[in-house]
């Protein structure tokens, strides 16, 4: 049996792959044109059809709210956890257990810390089966096209500040050709002021115009994992002992979080370690008391969305920085450069690559992010809207998935699989059609019975108002939530901007129906027509002085 292939089709697809492209689209404008049908022939059918969504939209509110408060508390407590402690507990797994194994701590995870003493206490195999901290060796990739110093100098030093030893620490500048001489500058700058710190400072540049690459972060992703992996075999370091974390130039990493991702891969045997991927939280708080009011709630309803995942760890996919065992990524022959969605797709490409034998681990430790800030106003909500417009071209996994599991050569679980096919669908599907539902979805059964005055329809919208004023209280949450996880108010801002951060969630509407909704929308239609986005957009990272 010949094994599917693992890459993203270039140029002309199959009717499957078409058929699987113009789904989600095809969902997201039926659902609103099929309210205008049902509305239409039965306003009593059409105003059930709404209430349907609605409260399915309720439901999803109060479970956002719950999951947002539980998410960030699970946060805020893996912070505190002395990450280097249980490291060093793996270290001498025996004597460890014997100090732990009677406490009761409400420690976060100090019962699966014991658990996980145990399995390697009584495993007759431990030594071979299960790794020492002391012997991984971390590799950060983070990847520049025009980036300034400004913003990637304190990413560098993120890592260098870190409670993980720098010489354990190996780490690769990738920079784009494409990026001229100014990114040519500040990579040796870059590389001057931190020879030394790690085990080593790589440099490498991606090529322009390789045929069969998009212009994007993964090929200049492979690149520079494609050097690493060199440098690995000429140092005689094991490749299953490397983890390489990716980020971007603006990614800041926690100070626990290499010890944390050491922690989680130690414990798994060398049968799942290499298996999985470790996702941080990833929080765009950088900057965000920089930030104009829109961009900052786009930023803290991201952040919240990464904070809920990682309490669905079954749901949980790949997103932006995400570490990975350089041996599993060798093998799979690194990120997909055919993709402008790298990161998500890694997931897909990882799953289908171990035949389904593959998870994600969340790792409660964040890596923090920038809110977009660009040099003016309208210049900012333009470079949001296309950052959220290729971060929905993620549908286009939608045809990748599909195609890999409605194949005669399939390799993996049918039913799992086809369950994870079907949440990433409603995903991207919910994403474009439920917010201009929800807002206006009301007052359509009404407009389609203008003539008749049928008593149902004219009654809707004060039903739906309702449900909406009940969805205020997992909003009034969501809010308190933001004002605790935003970092401490700049000196140069006075208390107005705090007062700002509680006002800026009146632009809710508008950036749920015009940038959530409309960029998917785009996104979704793009793939339909065939018009394919194979350029990675850059967001422009401008830092306030």
């Amino acid at each position: 049996m010949r094994r599917p292939s693992l890459e993203i089709p270039s140029g002309k697809r199959t009717l499957k792959y078409r058929f699987l492209e113009i789904l989600p689209g095809a969902i997201s404008y039926g659902g609103v044109i099929l309210l205008f049908v049902l509305s239409y022939v039965n306003p009593i059918v059409g105003a059930i059809y709404l209430l349907l969504i609605v409260s399915t939209t309720l439901v999803k509110a109060v479970g956002v709210a719950y999951r947002t408060y539980g998410g960030y508390k699970a946060v805020k407590e893996a912070e505190k956890v002395d990450w280097k402690k249980r490291c060093d507990d793996l270290e001498n797994a025996h004597e460890a257990y014997e100090g732990v194994r009677k406490k009761q701590l409400q420690e976060y995870g100090f019962e699966e810390h014991k658990r996980n003493l145990k399995a390697i206490v009584t495993d007759p195999d431990a030594r071979l089966r299960y790794l020492k901290p002391s012997e991984i060796y971390h590799a950060v990739i983070m990847v520049a096209y025009n980036e300034g110093i400004e913003t990637m100098q304190p990413s560098i030093e993120a890592v260098r500040d870190s409670d993980f030893p720098n010489e354990r620490i190996i780490f690769v500048l990738g920079y784009e050709e494409r990026g001229g001489e100014e990114i040519e500058k500040n990579v040796k700058y870059l590389k001057k002021m931190f020879s030394g710190v790690f085990k080593d400072f790589i440099v490498v540049k991606h090529p322009d115009g390789i045929k069969g690459e998009i212009a994007g972060k993964g090929p200049n992703l492979c690149c520079a994992a494609e050097e690493l992996s060199k440098y690995v075999v000429r140092k005689k370091i094991n490749r299953e002992k490397v983890m390489i974390t990716s980020i971007d130039s603006d990614n800041q990493v926690h100070k626990k979080y290499f010890d944390a991702v050491s922690y989680e891969f130690c414990v798994r045997n060398q049968f799942v370690r290499q298996r999985r991927s470790y996702q941080p939280v990833c929080l765009f708080m950088n900057n965000i008391w920089d930030a104009a009011a829109p961009m900052r709630v786009i930023a803290t309803t991201n952040s919240f969305f990464n904070i809920i995942q990682t309490m669905r760890p079954h749901l949980l996919w790949n997103f932006a920085s995400h570490s990975q065992p350089l041996a599993a990524i060798e093998d799979m022959g690194y990120w997909s450069k055919r993709t402008i969605v790298e990161d998500g797709h890694q997931f897909w490409r990882s799953y289908f690559f171990f035949k389904g034998e593959y998870d994600t681990v969340p790792i409660r430790v964040p890596i923090y992010q920038d809110a977009v800030i660009d040099e003016t106003i309208p210049k900012t909500l333009k470079a949001q809207f296309i950052q959220l417009r290729r971060w929905a071209y993620g549908a286009s996994d939608i045809a990748y998935v599909g195609n890999l599991l409605f194949n005669k050569n399939r390799e993996v679980p049918f039913l799992k699989t086809f369950f994870k096919f079907v949440r990433l669908l409603d995903s991207h599907i919910t994403r474009s059609m439920l917010a201009p539902i929800v807002a206006f979805g009301g007052w359509v059964p009404m407009l389609m019975n203008m003539s008749t005055r049928k008593m149902v329809a004219f009654n809707l919208p004060m039903v739906v108002s309702v449900v909406q004023t009940i969805a205020i209280v997992g909003a009034v949450t969501t809010v308190i939530v933001s004002l605790l996880m935003l970092p401490k108010r700049p000196k140069k801002y006075g208390k107005r901007r705090s007062v700002g951060m509680v006002t800026q969630w009146i632009f809710s509407p508008f950036v749920a129906l015009f940038y959530s909704s409309g960029s998917a929308y785009v996104a979704q239609t793009k793939l339909m027509l065939g018009h394919y986005m194979e350029k990675f957009d850059v967001t422009n990272k401008v830092v306030k002085k």
